[in-house]
């Protein structure tokens, strides 16, 4: 006698017409793979809750990070108390540490009327006298020498010897290496991403390249986009480099321009930023105070200016690893998207624009927000949920 299952099978056979049967036979496979596929969203679903529970948005430092002014002093004297930093770079990478270093005596003489503490912005390896604890050059080379992996050896080296078990930021810097293959950049995310999946009590931090004056159709153009797309898309920190020298304090926008990591920038049209002498930090240095608007320090390869805002975004950094969130802060229209980001992107932090429309993509501006793409830009848009669901109810 055949199994029951058999036996439906055998009448259902019987009582249709082999088209029918063949109809009937697709429809219920159809249905099937239906079910079983909202089996694995609501799966999918769960994780993805757990994942956001666990895991906060990215971090994405760049030039609109540079109000050190809005930064509170109790945020400061947190990251001191709490964070232990490996700092690994080259000449490049030294901006940001000697802007620190020079942001210390500015601010303890008052420099952008700042009244704060003496030696509040103090650092050095070890932490000693309530400074914060920032191992510079702890290893030699960076993110492209002597190669493209060696960074991430002796990263593991360093964090597995008992001596550095306080150790829980590190961040690696390029030099010119960034101006490489798509491959390349990917072994570097994979490599990323697999420490910290190997010290998860670690914050590792991201970085793209410095400028080279090939413009936004240039491969280090390209290829630092890669790096911030995969950040955004996953979840990670990233300091962009690259977008702080693309905008002076104003907010003018350079990276069409040609910019260099000198700061310098075509200005006559010609796609050439080597050979007009336009220097977008030194005309703003020029037209602001030294000791009040900026400060004056060693910057490798470029200008002042460059190096202070490289310190005054480092110190955002640090204070958003420590737990302090400007965005959560002041959202003063109450529309869901934070000031910073509004005034980042040209929109009115007073007035609710969260169902508008900025670069007309047919995604709002709040939705944009929220997938951290650029509301300005219609290239740049959210990503359909399930842009594929459809096709499963095609024949």
């Amino acid at each position: 006698m055949p199994a029951s299952g058999e036996m439906v099978l055998c009448l259902t056979k019987d009582k249709l017409s082999s088209s029918e049967y063949r109809g009937s036979a697709k429809m219920t496979d159809k249905r099937f793979y239906f079910f079983k596929i909202l089996s694995f969203l609501w799966v999918l679903l769960t994780v993805t809750s757990i994942y956001s529970v666990c895991f906060a948005d990215p971090i994405i430092i760049d030039h609109t990070c540079t109000n050190i002014r809005e930064i509170p002093e109790s945020a400061i004297n947190q990251a001191k108390t709490t964070l232990h930093i490996a700092y690994g770079h080259t000449s490049h990478g030294s901006q940001l540490t000697d802007g620190m270093t020079g942001l210390v005596g500015f601010v303890n003489n008052g420099g952008l009327g700042l009244n704060l503490p003496t030696d509040l912005f103090a650092w050095n390896n070890g932490g000693s006298n309530s400074a914060l604890d920032l191992h510079d050059y702890f290893a030699a080379g960076d993110l492209g020498n002597p190669d493209r992996s060696t960074w991430a050896q002796s990263t593991r080296a360093y964090l597995d010897n008992p001596a550095n078990a306080d150790v829980n930021v590190i961040i690696w810097s390029w030099c010119g290496q960034v101006d490489t293959t798509e491959e390349n950049i990917d072994l570097y995310l994979s490599l990323m991403n697999q420490l910290e999946i190997d010290y998860p009590n670690v914050k590792f931090v991201y970085m793209t390249g410095h400028a080279n004056g090939s413009g936004e159709a240039g491969n280090v153009h390209l290829r630092n986009r890669q790096i911030r797309n995969f950040c955004i898309a996953n979840n990670k920190i990233l300091y962009d480099f690259y977008d702080i020298e693309c905008y002076n304090p104003n907010g003018e926008y350079f990276g069409d321009k040609y910019v260099l990591d000198s700061c310098g920038y075509d200005s006559n049209g010609d796609s050439n930023a080597w050979n007009d002498g336009a220097n977008w930090a030194i005309e703003w240095q020029t037209a602001h105070t030294e000791g009040v608007d900026w400060y004056t320090c060693v910057s490798a390869h470029s200008q002042p200016l460059n190096a202070n805002r490289k310190a005054y975004t480092a110190w955002w950094l640090w204070v958003r690893l420590a737990g302090w969130n400007a965005e959560k802060s002041s959202d003063d229209d109450g529309d869901g998207m934070p000031d910073v980001w509004e005034v980042q992107y040209g929109l009115n932090p007073l007035v609710n624009d969260a169902s508008g429309d900025k670069d007309g993509d047919r995604f709002s501006n709040l939705r944009e927000y929220r997938a951290r793409t650029n509301p300005t830009d219609p290239a740049s848009k959210p990503r359909p949920a399930m842009p594929w669901f459809p096709l499963l109810l095609d024949d």
